[in-house]
């Protein structure tokens, strides 16, 4: 009769097996695995870049992105609401001053300087009439005072003659109090009327200096609204070369909104973009070498913008040379703008293994034809070379191109072709 066998024994059994062939497996992957990690395969020295650790200076600096641009332009804004009825000029032609590029519908600016117009006319008019009724009211004045002037004279002569009456006995005391009485009325009525003219030549005085001023904002309207008019054919505002213009006729376009654009082409400066964070190291007056299709040039930063777009810092570049021939507006540049230098480093010549500052495991030469992985600290770096910071020291040899492909590799043997 066959025995039940107990599960515990059957898991101890199990685990037995598990343990008398895992365990040797696990050793011969690990094995295997270090096996083929210290397998060096062969590379041909054509499929890689050697660079020689030296001892040299390095000017430190930051990758940038730029663009060639006019280095004057003038973007000309719609000075009303309207549309366009006419086109006169075409994105790539070359303008003059003055020249008028397209028209727009101005019909309701032409009424409004009309009316503008007879408002002024209606002004002067009003100050011609001030001023004929100042001189009126002034001259009634004067005229009053000429005769209070008179009166107040024989008046005084009046009580001089009572006063001569009196003392020969002729008159009596009542009949010179009574002169002297008419004669110190008089006095007060001319002062007044003095009194009257010198208010009414500051009150006409006031009055035409008001209405000059709504006759002079007249004529300050006037003038802006042709000048708006005049605008409104959009006149080049330079000598240039035109490089966007609204070319759709019936188009409508807002006050304010841009409808063309003219550049200097002969003058040229570069518009820098780099990373936001690498724009604390960006700095005015830096010095700056451009490359343009192979082509290199030399500028200097003259002002960064102070805010990030987008994760991006834009910097304005004054070329050394902004007339050269081999400049074209438009065109893509390679940007390596100075930030420090190092007179006595460590270096290597730069090259795709290059990310920025940190730690890399690099092939480096043991002996001529093996390069071994190695540990290496890399600092600051410029188009030309790297620093190294610690791992390698002069005369050593690294591979300093792209060995992405041999990342699960310890060592290479190189077939020198």
């Amino acid at each position: 009769m066959d025995k039940t066998i107990d599960k515990k024994e059957i898991y101890l059994e199990r685990r037995k097996r598990l343990l008398l062939w895992g365990i040797p497996a696990a050793v011969g992957i690990a094995a295997l695995s270090v096996l083929l990690y210290n397998i060096a395969p062969t590379v041909s020295s054509r499929d890689i870049t050697v660079g020689t650790a030296e001892r040299g200076p390095i000017e430190i600096t930051v990758a940038a992105t730029g663009r060639i641009v006019a280095a004057y332009e003038e973007i000309i804004n719609s000075p009303v609401e309207s549309r366009v009825l006419s086109v006169y000029a075409q994105p790539g032609d070359s303008v003059k001053a003055g020249m008028p590029l397209l028209l727009l519908d101005l019909e309701q600016e032409q009424t409004e300087l009309g009316k503008l117009q007879d408002a002024r006319t209606m002004q002067e008019q009003q100050l011609r009439q001030i001023q004929l009724s100042n001189m009126t009211d002034i001259s009634d004045l004067e005229m009053q005072i000429k005769v209070s002037e008179m009166n107040v004279s024989r008046q005084r002569i009046e009580v001089e003659n009572e006063r001569r009456l009196d003392s020969i006995g002729s008159g009596t005391g009542d009949r010179v109090r009574q002169a002297e009485t008419a004669y110190r009325a008089g006095v007060l009525e001319l002062e007044q009327l003095r009194t009257r003219l010198r208010n009414e030549r500051q009150r006409a005085s006031a009055a035409e200096k008001s209405q000059r001023l709504n006759v002079s904002t007249a004529d300050r309207d006037i003038a802006l609204m042709e000048k708006t008019i005049h605008r409104g054919s959009i006149p080049a505002p330079l000598d240039g070369v035109l490089t966007y213009i609204t070319t759709d006729l019936g188009t409508r376009v807002g006050a304010g909104e841009k409808v063309a654009v003219v550049a200097d082409l002969s003058s040229f400066k570069v518009i820098g973009e780099v990373p936001e964070g690498s724009s604390d190291r960006l700095q005015p007056g830096a010095a700056v070498t451009i490359r343009i299709s192979g082509a290199q040039f030399t500028g200097t930063v003259s002002n960064i913008t102070p805010q990030a777009r987008q994760g991006v810092v834009s910097f304005v570049v004054r070329l050394d040379n902004p007339r050269d021939s081999r400049l074209r507006s438009g065109a893509r540049a390679e940007l390596q703008v100075s930030f420090d230098y190092k007179s006595e480093v460590l270096r290597v010549p730069n090259g795709a293994f290059y990310k920025g500052e940190g730690d890399y495991r690099m092939f480096v030469f043991d002996s001529k034809d093996r390069a071994v992985r190695r540990s290496i600290r890399v600092g600051d770096g410029n188009r030309d070379y790297v620093e190294i910071l610690d791992g390698l020291k002069p005369g050593d040899k690294i591979i300093i191109s792209d060995t992405e492909h041999y990342s699960n590799k310890n060592k290479l043997k190189i077939k020198w072709e």
